[in-house]
């Protein structure tokens, strides 16, 4: 059956625009309670064999881009490992579905990635379900809007580091004497990294964080014939945003200030994940490919 996701069309138009409706969801957020639904490429992403044998750990696959990037590595022929928290299980029973529906090998690894035994515990859990580990994406994070520095209790500020920097750190280095030459590891970072938004400090701090983490990674790695590389996301719409990631009034107008005049669907960047993991990708390393819609990054 023809992709209609892949039909030659106007990209601002392909997927929906604002205004959206408010809906506020409690931390983390589930992806099936959002108004419209997003496309993690379900039934719109088709594989062609790219990651056939490869054994892949995502976290934060329950829902947003780690779903998308979940399934479209499954449809590329890669058994999946996914993280997420204990409360976003409803969404990851979906994607372990999906995985499975591919014909693919599809492990569940719930728990806290604050919490650095349980980062160790995930990696071996993952090498152990999948026999071997070929892919790493650290895709999970912590996001919500503050209007003030003076409004940003430690304790918050405590997760959100833990959340984007430690696990990925803790995580990153329990995975690294498993991985074979060929392998790659891929980080999520944003745009925020190097545009941040007055009411996402802490967050884009973080995200800055994550790019000089890859690009320094990358060449320790190369040393060993591991590729790093980072995906730098503009406005995507996940459970990230309406749960306190941003204010319901800009929700309603999410999107609409990139020149692509809407936000991106989860599946539209799965793709930029499936190539960095690839073969394909065999001669990119310490490299931030921003999807952002037309902004760009700096």
């Amino acid at each position: 059956m023809e992709n209609d996701r892949l039909k030659l069309q106007d990209p601002r138009q392909q997927y929906p625009t604002p205004p959206f409706s408010r809906q506020p969801q409690s931390v983390p957020g589930l992806a099936q309670q959002m108004d419209p639904q997003p496309d993690h490429g379900e039934t719109s992403y088709t594989g062609c064999g790219k990651l056939v044998g490869r054994k892949a750990l995502i976290t934060g696959g329950d829902s947003g881009i780690g779903r998308a990037i979940a399934i479209a590595y499954a449809r590329e022929g890669a058994d999946v490992a996914i993280s997420y928290l204990p409360s976003e299980e409803k969404d990851a029973q979906t994607v372990i579905q999906v995985i499975e529906q591919a014909g693919r090998k599809a492990v569940a690894l719930p728990g806290d990635i604050t919490d650095e035994k349980f980062c160790q515990k995930l990696v071996s859990d993952a090498v152990a379900s999948l026999g071997g580990l070929d892919i790493l994406v650290n895709n999970a994070g912590a996001q919500t809007s503050y209007p003030s520095i003076s409004e940003i209790p430690t304790e918050h500020f405590d997760k959100v580091m833990k959340t984007n920097l430690y696990a990925l750190f803790w995580i990153t280095k329990a995975a690294v004497p498993h991985l074979k030459p060929g392998a790659a590891i891929i980080n999520t970072a944003s745009i925020q990294g190097f545009e941040p938004s007055a009411t996402l400090l802490d967050y884009a701090m973080t995200k800055a964080g994550i790019v000089d983490f890859s690009k320094g990674l990358a060449k320790q790695m190369i040393e060993k014939g591991v590729r790093v590389n980072a995906v730098a996301p503009g406005p995507f719409w996940t459970p990230l945003q309406p749960s306190g990631g941003q204010t319901q009034d800009k929700i309603e107008k999410f999107g609409s200030a990139v020149p692509m005049g809407r936000p991106g669907q989860p599946v539209e960047i799965a793709p930029v994940y499936v190539l960095l993991a690839s073969q394909e990708g065999s001669y990119i390393t310490g490299e931030v490919y921003g999807v952002t819609g037309g902004t760009g990054i700096a």
